[in-house]
């Protein structure tokens, strides 16, 4: 998505409905991607770039000139209900909202992006349920081990959600990459095990027989890719090793993993 700067006539009007009257006028160009919700705003924040590559994040009208909302490019089975697809902006007016950079390099971004380990977390519950569900009624042994191994790795992911969101709410303007990155892996794990075991246990039915679960079956790995993956754990693992050791969450030196 390009950005260039634009002079402010017609403009204004987007500056009187959002109450940004003192941000830099633009005109965005280009295709944005994955748009969930768009026929569902009146106006959104976008990402774009400007002539030097500088990342900007700006305001649009949805509805407003330069705008084209379609259902192109969103063919995933899974999150169907989230009406996604490519917005298309062609001198589409826009105000551009902070410094150039700032919308990754503000204090609170990974605190936020810590929070999707939460969504994560409890849309995997049902299916812990379902596994409980049906040991209580067939009594099977495998069946049981499975349900032992979710519920010790729900209770883990829960211990590290809270101990997270502790330190994050007296830690609301420190870098929070560390603690986000470590509590969305280990939750991720947690959640491609527990569906891993659940579908062992309660075979095709669920996918077949029940809405909710089958729902959840198709949509929660597409949520989850919100991770990437071996790529986070990398750089996940690059800020461990030039961690300073001060002894909270958001580290992590060898005196860390001391009870």
């Amino acid at each position: 998505m390009q950005a260039r700067a634009a002079m402010d006539t017609g403009i204004r009007a987007l500056a009187a409905r959002t109450g940004l009257a003192g941000g830099r006028p633009l005109r965005l160009d280009g295709r944005k991607a994955w748009c969930s919700g768009a026929q569902a705003v009146s106006h959104a924040l976008v990402t774009c770039h400007d002539g030097n590559g500088g990342a900007l994040i700006a305001v649009i009208d949805v509805h407003g000139p330069g705008v084209r909302i379609t259902r192109e490019g969103w063919h995933a089975v899974g999150m169907r209900d989230t009406g996604s697809g490519d917005v298309i902006l062609d001198q589409c007016p826009a105000l551009q909202i902070g410094r150039a950079g700032a919308y990754l390099d503000r204090p609170g971004f990974w605190q936020g992006g810590a929070g999707i380990a939460a969504c994560w977390y409890g849309a995997v519950l049902p299916f812990a349920q379902a596994v409980r569900r049906a040991v209580c009624r067939h009594g099977d042994p495998h069946a049981a081990a499975h349900l032992g191994a979710i519920d010790s790795d729900l209770r883990a992911a829960a211990a590290l959600l809270r101990e997270s969101a502790d330190w994050i709410d007296t830690h609301s303007q420190t870098d929070a990459y560390v603690a986000a990155m470590r509590v969305r892996w280990a939750v991720e794990a947690t959640v491609q095990r527990a569906m891993q075991r659940a579908g062992n246990v309660l075979g095709a039915g669920p996918l077949c027989r029940d809405a909710r679960l089958a729902a959840l079956f198709a949509d929660l790995p597409v949520l989850l890719r919100q991770s990437h993956a071996e790529r986070d754990l990398a750089k996940l693992g690059d800020r461990l090793s030039q961690a300073t050791g001060d002894g909270d969450v958001s580290h992590g030196s060898e005196h860390d993993y001391q009870l």
